[in-house]
């Protein structure tokens, strides 16, 4: 299957948004796949807790040599027509005799403490896989957005330092075209020559953070450079927060699917401690059996054919009275897990809630912050063509110019930085109440620049 839908990526048209991304990535990611097995093995946990409260039927069946010495005296003898003769002996022997034994036996539980606990811990673990499996798709939505915005950055990025590139060189050649006229200073030429280099060496490094970017893009998607147009965030607003702060911060406790995993646990490690306890210790079960033992051979008095036969239908009650200590230590060990479960499962609540508060945070004051960088921008740019306008006439330097130019290429990534942040605390926050799903990254796609 995976490899039928990895030619459907490969012939369909280039992935051009989130969604495409997202959609790949579920037959491609590794942590994913594996989080899906995981979920289909916990799955299997319910049918166990089923199983132990079912009769439990066996069948034994054995064959081999056996030696067999019975002796019997002082009993009585009786049978019809002869007197009742008391102190009879009756002995019996085979040596190496052939041995053919078989037998079917049953058991119900009827009651366990031990089972009780062992069937809810089961019953807990198949929940904890479902919530594992929801909050690895979830992980997945913000894991993939991460790579796809990481792919959208380091495009712009390595275009804006090629366009400098090309706007030093240019500035390069006029530096020197000026100075060998004798119109500007040596200076100037060195300025100009040192950024020049400078912004190779950006270039450079920008080339190679895109590669990194986009070989954990097509990690995760199966998705080659040329099937992808990745898009950048536009102006779309992203950023008003649904509800208040102390809103979130109530769904972040009683939704994040991570929190009600930690919860999950605690009252697993409760289980275990119970199982242990001596409440947990005595059982009782309906049992059954069915067995024939057949034993021929020669012994000390001659051939012998011996055959048992026996049937067994009743109630088994089990009472562990001594166990070494194991029980006792058992119970202490799963009391001081259950302990630190607990603190866990607080520890995990107090991050939550410190992650809500900052993607909150971050959502709330993002759009302020992307109006101030799209402010800064614009002033950038009116900045850079009034400086080149005074290169021209003399009234700016050639490191005037650079500098302009470089601020207004920073402008420009701090904005679309800022943009990708204000979407990714969008994601997080979601995804922080456990409710992140295609429909938010829908709403990511409505900004995404066409």
């Amino acid at each position: 299957m995976v490899l039928v839908a990895s030619a459907f990526f490969a012939q369909s048209a280039p992935a051009s948004d989130l969604l495409d991304a997202w959609r790949a990535a579920q037959l491609h990611d590794l942590d994913y796949s594996a989080a899906q097995a995981a979920h289909e093995a916990g799955l299997a946990q319910h049918d166990q807790s089923n199983a132990l409260w079912r009769p439990t039927v066996q069948l034994i069946g054995t064959a081999g040599r056996m030696d067999n010495q019975t002796q019997t005296q002082g009993a009585q003898f009786s049978a019809p027509g002869f007197p009742a003769t008391a102190g009879a002996a009756f002995n019996t022997s085979i040596n190496n005799g052939n041995l053919e034994r078989w037998g079917v036996s049953a058991r119900q539980p009827l009651i366990s403490g031990e089972r009780i606990s062992q069937s809810r811990e089961l019953d807990l673990n198949a929940d904890m896989a479902e919530l594992e499996w929801a909050s690895a798709r979830q992980k997945l939505m913000l894991r993939t957005a991460e790579r796809y915005f990481d792919v959208v950055f380091a495009q712009e990025a390595l275009a804006v330092s090629r366009q400098q590139e090309v706007s030093v060189k240019k500035a390069l050649d006029e530096v020197n075209a000026r100075y060998g006229l004798g119109d500007i200073s040596v200076t100037d030429t060195h300025e100009a020559a040192a950024r020049m280099e400078a912004i190779k060496a950006q270039t450079f490094a920008s080339d190679v953070d895109l590669q990194v970017k986009q070989a954990a893009f097509i990690d995760a998607t199966g998705l080659m450079p040329q099937q992808v147009t990745v898009q950048q965030p536009g102006a779309g607003d992203l950023s008003t927060p649904l509800a208040t702060l102390e809103s979130w911060l109530s769904d972040a406790t009683t939704g994040n699917l991570d929190l009600l995993i930690q919860k999950k646990r605690v009252v697993v490690a409760g289980e275990q401690s119970a199982r242990h306890g001596v409440l947990a210790s005595p059982s009782l079960d309906l049992v059954g059996e069915l067995s024939r033992d057949h034993l021929t051979g020669s012994g000390d008095y001659g051939a012998a054919s011996n055959a048992s036969r026996a049937a067994l239908i009743g109630i088994q009650i089990t009472i562990p009275l001594y166990s070494g200590g194991m029980r006792s230590a058992k119970h202490d060990e799963s009391e001081a897990l259950a302990r630190k479960a607990f603190i866990e499962a607080d520890r995990a609540q107090q991050q939550i809630i410190l992650q809500t508060r900052s993607a909150w945070l971050g959502l709330n004051t993002g759009k302020g912050r992307v109006q101030a960088l799209a402010a800064s921008l614009k002033a950038s740019e009116a900045r850079l063509n009034a400086t080149r306008l005074g290169r021209q006439v003399g009234d700016r330097s050639t490191l005037d110019l650079l500098n302009a130019e470089n601020d207004a290429a920073n402008a420009r990534l701090s904005l679309l930085q800022a943009r990708i942040a204000l979407i990714m605390d969008r994601l997080r926050l979601w995804s922080l109440t456990g409710q992140l799903d295609e429909a938010q990254l829908q709403q990511v796609n409505r900004v995404l620049q066409k």
